[in-house]
C-alpha cells in the first residue's frame, strides 16, 4: 500500500511540475499514460508537441510521428513535412 502511495504521490508531483510549464492538463496525463509515467519522456514529447503545433501542423498526426520516432526531433520533422 506505501509503493502504491509513493508512485501515486510521485505521478501527481511530476503532472504537476508538467503543468506549470503550461501544458494542459488533459496532454499532461495523456503524455504521463503514453510514457509509463515518465516524466522526462513525457516533458520531451510535450515540448515537442507543443513546438510542432506551432509549426502548423495537425496535432494528430504529431503525435503519431513522435511514438514512432521516440521523441526523436530530426526525424519527426521529416516524417511530418513528407505527409
Amino acid at each position: 500500500p506505501w509503493c502504491l502511495l509513493l508512485q501515486f504521490l510521485s505521478y501527481l508531483g511530476a503532472c504537476d511540475r508538467l503543468l506549470k510549464q503550461g501544458y494542459e492538463e488533459g496532454q499532461v496525463e495523456e503524455a504521463m499514460e503514453m510514457f509509463q509515467y515518465s516524466e522526462k519522456k513525457a516533458a520531451e514529447f510535450l515540448h515537442l508537441l507543443a513546438q510542432f503545433n506551432d509549426m502548423g501542423f495537425q496535432q494528430n498526426e504529431i503525435k503519431e510521428v513522435l511514438l514512432l520516432c521516440g521523441n526523436q526531433r530530426e526525424k519527426a520533422l521529416e516524417e511530418l513535412v513528407m505527409k
